[in-house]
């Protein structure tokens, strides 16, 4: 399965892992309304398929993951009307924590604004070295909204803070010191980072994973009693499923025969 529009390009690799890149290299991947709505429908049309297993999300090019907003297209927008960019960042970031399977974003440069807010939305992060971080916002006269309410749960609300109050960028060191990303590694290296993680997703249960990946939004806005009566339905039902049965007898095999 393949598609493409102008800004947004989708495809689906016959081990059910689903490549979707912004494609706007010139302007560092910068997505305006027409971007965000191509992003979200991408990701909204390939989480439908029954044969996915992931997710990969990243941005053309070697400079910029997601530049989020275009600035161009902000400067016009007036009090009072300027409610469908905040709304479709949110729909992008909403379609990714939606998506069945884990989305990781390949952070392969800049990854400011609504970019970082579409990063944090991914389920891992893997960064080049030589990437970017930031929430810049007030330094055009805006706060930062929608998906930045994600960012104490992953860097504390010092950290948040420091970065939507002074909007300024952080190297990857800095933002893996602080749990922003995951990993880091020199830009040649990002791919093989990226395909670690795809090894290791797709040598699980598939159905596993999506059980997985429901949980953990169980667990983001349920009470931890709650999120444990769920932990143990969900576990509950996997065992009584062939893929958990089928695992379990493979790995006690392989043990027998070492």
């Amino acid at each position: 399965m393949s598609a493409r529009s102008d800004l947004v390009l989708t495809a689906l690799d016959e081990r059910g892992v689903a490549r979707v890149t912004v494609n706007n290299a010139e302007r560092r991947n910068a997505l305006g309304n027409d971007g965000k709505r191509a992003l979200a429908e991408a990701i909204e049309r390939v989480s439908t398929d029954p044969a996915l297993r992931l997710i990969v999300l990243t941005g053309a090019g070697e400079r910029s993951f997601i530049a989020g907003a275009d600035l161009a297209e902000m400067s016009g927008f007036t009090a009072g009307h300027a409610t469908e960019g905040p709304t479709l960042t949110h729909r992008v970031c909403a379609a990714i924590r939606a998506a069945p399977v884990p989305v990781i974003a390949r952070i392969n440069g800049h990854c400011l604004g609504a970019g970082l807010e579409i990063a944090a939305s991914c389920d891992m992060r893997a960064a080049a070295d030589t990437a970017k971080f930031g929430m810049p916002e007030v330094l055009f006269g805006l706060p930062s909204g929608m998906e930045a309410c994600l960012l104490p749960q992953l860097i504390g609300w010092g950290k948040t803070r420091e970065l939507v109050f002074t909007g300024r960028q952080i190297e990857a060191k800095e933002a893996a010191s602080c749990g922003l990303v995951e990993r880091v590694t020199p830009p040649d290296q990002l791919d093989a980072a990226v395909e670690e993680w795809v090894a290791a997703i797709l040598a699980a249960g598939p159905n596993a994973i999506r059980a997985q990946k429901a949980l953990l939004r169980d667990w983001e806005r349920m009470s931890i009693d709650d999120a444990v009566q769920a932990g143990i339905r969900a576990v509950a039902a996997a065992h009584g499923g062939e893929e958990a049965r089928g695992l379990m007898a493979g790995f006690l095999e392989r043990r027998k025969r070492v």
